[in-house]
């Protein structure tokens, strides 16, 4: 079991920090230069995380956000257009980097509660060849779906996509910041989603616990551009091994414990339902997301909420938007921890003025 740490943060699962065997790992890592391909130790992160997810090659990049970018600029070129969901991580939370820095027209379609495209929508929104349109180039993608309670999206429905983008000639690419969240909500190997993919980025610094970085696989000639986009973007690290050796534990250690953090997940998603004021479906609660919302009538606003457990008892959630609010469960979250914020929340709606 982890050691339980002083300070008690469930706003995200970037909130965590390195386990012992990783820093004693980064301490003792072999290192070389990266941008002369000469550090042992991102060589093998690379080679480990294609491996696992059946891919040829990978390219360690500093954060989600520079894998996805990097995967869109080597997918696609300057007046292509990239199919999305409109509640993508890729169309609403990375600056839009895509179009800024790629010249790629984004065209966000509707979801479902699970994060899923309509697959006849994503065939209708594939352009004919008309000089007018930009060029349908890319499908992005997303497991777990973030903006969806981190709903774990099933194999078939990747296989479905798949198959229309290569009927159509398109790429595709997976956003997987808390990919192995999904495949263990789903009980399914890695592979099962990944063959079904041009591309992915998987996070190591979210639920995986390593300080900093994601890893980008593909083939080799997508990876071998990749290459060339993350030194455009200045991603080229230098001695990245101290960074890497974490990575490896990461991905060897770490995704086989991720069911602990659904659990906790759950624990928390059961105990907030018997708290009046709070509306909240556990079933919704597939990995270690979870969302609620303060009804109407409770007398506590959100912020004031996030105040109160913060200041009063030492727990910190965030806000999302409107009344919801989420709490996220990670390797530094144990059950008595879990019983705590419940019960402070139960304090604060039941004594508003309090504090």
């Amino acid at each position: 079991m982890a050691t339980i740490h002083p300070s008690v943060d469930f706003r995200s699962d970037t909130v965590t920090w390195p386990t012992d065997e990783m820093r004693a790992a980064m301490a003792s890592a072999d290192l070389g230069d990266d941008v002369y391909g000469e550090d042992p130790t991102v060589a093998a992160l690379e080679t480990l995380a294609a491996e696992m997810l059946s891919k040829e090659a990978g390219l360690f990049v500093s954060s989600g956000t520079q894998g996805n970018l990097i995967a869109a600029l080597s997918h696609a070129q300057r007046g292509d257009e990239a199919i999305l969901g409109e509640d993508a991580h890729t169309f609403c939370w990375e600056a839009g980097g895509i179009a800024v820095l790629g010249g790629i027209t984004p065209r966000p379609l509707p979801t479902d509660p699970r994060g899923r495209l309509n697959l006849d929508q994503v065939r209708q929104a594939i352009r004919g060849d008309d000089p007018h349109w930009p060029c349908s180039r890319l499908i992005l993608l997303e497991n777990s779906s973030g903006g969806n309670h981190g709903a774990a999206i099933e194999p078939e429905y990747f296989e479905a996509i798949h198959t229309i983008a290569q009927a159509h000639g398109l790429r595709t690419h997976l956003d997987g910041a808390r990919f192995f969240n999904a495949t263990t909500a789903q009980g399914v190997a890695p592979t099962a989603i990944t063959q079904a993919v041009d591309s992915v980025s998987i996070c190591l610094s979210k639920g995986l616990c390593a300080p900093v970085g994601s890893v980008l696989v593909g083939s080799e000639a997508f990876i071998h551009q990749a290459r060339r986009h993350r030194k455009l973007l200045g991603g080229g690290m230098r001695q990245a091994g101290v960074l890497a050796a974490a990575g490896l534990i990461a991905l060897k250690t770490m995704t086989q414990r991720l069911q602990e953090d659904h659990d906790t997940a759950q624990q928390l998603a059961q105990g907030l339902a018997t708290i009046r004021g709070i509306h909240i479906d556990p079933q919704a609660v597939e990995t270690n997301l979870v969302f609620f919302d303060l009804t109407e009538a409770t007398p506590v606003t959100p912020s004031a909420l996030i105040q109160r457990l913060k200041i009063d008892h030492g727990l910190h959630i965030g806000g999302y938007y409107d009344r919801t609010l989420r709490a996220v469960t990670h390797y530094w979250i144990q059950p008595p921890q879990v019983e705590r914020l419940v019960e402070a929340i139960r304090t604060v709606l039941t004594h508003p003025s309090s504090g």
